[in-house]
Formats: C-alpha cells, structure tokens, sequence
C-alpha cells in the first residue's frame, strides 16, 4: 500500500466515494435532460473524454454531444461504481453502463441503440468539489433500433 493511502481518512474516503457517486449522477441525468450548461459543470476545464476511438477537450464533447443528441431520447445509467480514492485529491472509477438513445421517425421505424459497455474515469477535486478529469468508454455491445443505427455510429 503506497503511504499516501495509508494516511487517508477512511471517513473522508467513504464521503468522497459518496460525493463520486453523486457527481455520476448528475453527469447521467444532464445527458437525459438534455441541460448542456449543467452537464459542462460537471467536467474539470482541461478534461479530456475518450469515446469512439477520438479523444476530445471538455468543450468539444459537450459541443459534439448536445448537437448529436437534439432530437433525441436517451437513457443512460451506471451501475457498480468501483470507486479508488488515491489521494485527497484524486480518485479513480470504473462504472458498468448502459444507454439508450432513440431518434424517433414519425415516417417509420425509431433509429437508435441500446449500448452497453464500461466507463473509465479519472476524478480531480478542485475547490472542494470532485470534477471529471478523463473519461474513456469501452463498448461491449450495441443492439440497434428497429430503423438500425444512427449515422456515426
């Protein structure tokens, strides 16, 4: 065991795996409501985020992400957080995950997919707030819609 983990605060550990835990929340809702001002809040300001095989800046995955999605139905959830705080300032986590993003077609079938996969992450504090610092996705699966997929993917 490295001896900055020995001289962490088991309660402060177990507060700010909580507080992890809450910051995924927000990042999984902002995407479903579509609250892209929010959602950027949740990222540290040089972020960078790993999806599709390109890595991008915070502000160019929320740009990309928001013009994507209009339109769209999305449900995104993560499950079985495997949170590591490795200093007072830094954690790690892996979330099992899935989405459903549906474009509907009023003229035949919704394209779309329901993904399955891995998220990978890197968490920074900064004034007192834990942030996103790096994301990567790895897919497992995707199932399309019954339109099939949407361009790009």
């Amino acid at each position: 065991m490295a001896l900055e983990e020995k001289t962490l605060n088991p309660t402060q550990v177990l507060r700010d795996i909580e507080e992890i835990k809450n910051l995924k929340a927000r990042y999984l809702r902002y995407v479903d409501i579509k609250d892209w001002t929010a959602w950027d809040t949740v990222f540290t300001p040089d972020a960078q985020i790993e999806m599709g095989g390109a890595t991008r800046t915070r502000d160019e995955f929320v740009s990309l992400t928001s013009a994507w999605l209009e339109g769209s139905v999305t449900a995104h959830t993560g499950h079985m957080p495997e949170i590591k705080v490795t200093g007072p300032d830094t954690a790690t986590g892996v979330w099992a995950m899935d989405d459903l993003v549906i474009f509907p077609n009023p003229d035949g079938p919704d394209v779309g997919f329901h993904g399955y996969g891995h998220y990978h992450e890197e968490y920074w504090k900064l004034d007192g707030e834990w942030k996103i610092h790096n994301i990567r996705l790895t897919r497992l699966h995707l199932d399309p819609m019954p339109g099939g997929f949407p361009p790009g993917i």
